[in-house]
């Protein structure tokens, strides 16, 4: 069920984060201000929108270009954080930052089609407060990270986590979302599991995501392995239950292999030759420990980092709506 149908012009905050990425920003902008100038024309959004870049601690021009931008259009603002938070840090500091009726989050290198924001705007107008982008085609993705994306998001299902399918972090959030957003305040941040967890009422938009025309992406497999694991740590303790089950089973097969050793013993009088039969299990058995234990260790360091409650980001500079003096 939808609330009710709005009935004037939203102020819209379109909200870039940024890391290294000077190569891409400048073309971006140029699409993203085409594209708010006609949906302005279109009576989608109020002449008060506007463009925010959230520069996370990036190491090559990307800051100074902000700067540039910024004091030649106020339609774009920026802020600076004091250093490199995450990604999911920088989109969080977007959407809490900015004082607008709808925020809508994009990458800066424009793979997601920028042109959705209409139909996410209009879905927007008839009461929706979530507004999901999901990627319906990804041909322009590799064989390898199309499969094994495709493969975690059916692995979230599975344990119970409430994602939608395909969808990252190309989103529209009302004013009355982003309320409710900021009532969650862990540390370990996974927007995409978050955001459905809201409850409110929720549309998606689909699209074909583009290939990236210039630099390089931000998300390396380290950095892909490393969300995808708090993604399933931050919502699920499935894994927990699956030390659980490992442990049984072992407990299980160690029982079975003992029977099969006095039966050996006492049928044929001999007992198992060679100590494979007693070194190989105990590796096999310090190895599971061990794996364990680290799982074990994932989900005791989480809690240590909530207990601490420290900021999710930090501001050094903001770019508002006048540009600075020169």
């Amino acid at each position: 069920m939808t609330s009710t149908v709005r009935d004037r012009l939203p102020q819209l905050a379109i909200v870039v984060p940024c890391h290294n990425e000077q190569d891409v920003l400048r073309n971006s902008t140029i699409a993203l201000l085409a594209r708010l100038e006609l949906l302005v024309s279109q009576r989608l959004a109020s002449e008060r929108s506007f463009l925010c870049l959230v520069d996370d601690g990036s190491t090559d021009g990307t800051w100074p270009l902000i700067c540039e931008l910024h004091a030649g259009d106020a339609r774009i603002r920026g802020i600076k954080l004091t250093r490199n938070f995450g990604h999911q840090a920088a989109v969080l500091a977007g959407m809490m930052e900015c004082d607008a009726d709808a925020v809508i989050t994009i990458d800066a290198d424009l793979q997601d089609d920028e042109s959705c924001v209409a139909q996410m705007l209009r879905q927007y107008e008839i009461g929706f407060d979530i507004v999901l982008g999901v990627r319906e085609d990804r041909s322009s993705d590799g064989f390898l990270k199309r499969t094994t994306a495709q493969s975690y998001y059916h692995l979230l299902l599975r344990l119970g986590i409430n994602v939608v399918f395909n969808h990252a972090d190309y989103r529209l959030l009302s004013r009355r979302a982003l309320e409710e957003l900021r009532k969650y305040p862990e540390t370990n941040l996974f927007l995409r599991g978050i955001v459905p967890m809201l409850g409110l009422p929720t549309a998606t938009v689909r699209y074909a995501r583009r290939a990236r025309t210039a630099g390089s992406s931000k998300y390396p497999t380290r950095k892909m392995l490393a969300l995808g694991w708090e993604g399933i740590t931050s919502f699920s303790v499935a894994p927990l239950r699956m030390v659980a089950g490992i442990g049984f089973l072992i407990a299980a097969a160690s029982l079975l292999v003992t029977i099969w050793a006095l039966v050996v013993r006492l049928v044929s009088g001999t007992a198992v030759p060679g100590w494979a039969s007693t070194v190989v299990p105990m590796y096999f058995l310090g190895g599971v420990q061990i794996l364990c234990l680290g799982v074990i260790g994932e989900y005791v360091g989480k809690i240590y980092l909530e207990t601490k409650r420290r900021p999710r980001y930090a501001v050094e500079t903001r770019l508002e709506d006048d540009p600075p003096p020169p």
